[in-house]
């Protein structure tokens, strides 16, 4: 019998619905004066509701490349955490899709964990630093479901380490996603359910990105 190779597999899986390729996301921001209320209710919802939120503190850079045949550039992100030894994690995000139909915001997803050689790899292939940023705050987890509170810090050159005092805004960003192979729709209705549960502290919804003027 014949052992499949590991591009057959990955085929095979992408075509059988059996890889997770699409994020279903909702997102909001609270104040910080507020944080601590919402997260008294996320730890309450979740799961592990004994222990303490799994908490991140990561540097993430988003890198371009152009496309000759395409107005939109292929984006890629990495992401790696500091202060502590973890694999380098790579992103690609697809264009969101909005369909008023959904409940959520949907676009095409692809992880994959790499070395700490990545970025250089990428800029050796033509890719160019667009942004990059540390994000700093807590993980829960309801099922399937992921809900990140993270605060927004500016990147200064040589002060990475040392940032916690120069966030970006007042408030946090809050997210619920859900990454899910095709054909899935019942992830959203979930997610509207427990987004209902965190109002009116927070207002989650789906962000049409090309109606804020094409923002990363």
């Amino acid at each position: 019998m014949a052992i499949p190779s590991a591009r057959e597999s990955l085929t095979l899986a992408v075509n059988n619905r059996f890889l997770p390729n699409l994020e279903y996301l909702l997102q909001g921001s609270i104040l910080d004066t507020a944080v601590e209320h919402l997260m008294h209710r996320l730890k309450g919802l979740c799961d592990n509701v004994d222990t303490s939120p799994e908490t991140f503190h990561d540097l993430e850079v988003c890198m371009s490349l152009r496309q000759p045949n395409s107005p939109q550039p292929l984006l890629l992100r990495v992401r790696r955490a500091l202060g502590r030894d973890a694999p380098f994690q790579m992103r690609y995000l697809g264009q969101p899709e909005v369909d008023m139909r959904r409940p959520t915001l949907v676009r095409s997803c692809m992880d994959c964990a790499c070395t700490n050689g990545i970025l250089d790899f990428l800029s050796e292939m033509g890719f160019r630093l667009e942004f990059e940023y540390i994000a700093k705050g807590y993980m829960f987890r309801k099922g399937r479901m992921k809900i990140t509170v993270s605060k927004l810090i500016k990147i200064v050159p040589g002060k990475q380490q040392d940032m916690a005092n120069e966030p970006i805004s007042q408030s946090y960003i809050v997210e619920l996603s859900v990454v899910a192979p095709t054909g899935q729709e019942n992830v959203g209705e979930e997610m509207r359910l427990f987004a209902e549960q965190l109002k009116p502290l927070v207002q989650l919804e789906k962000i049409d990105y090309k109606r804020l003027g094409n923002l990363p």
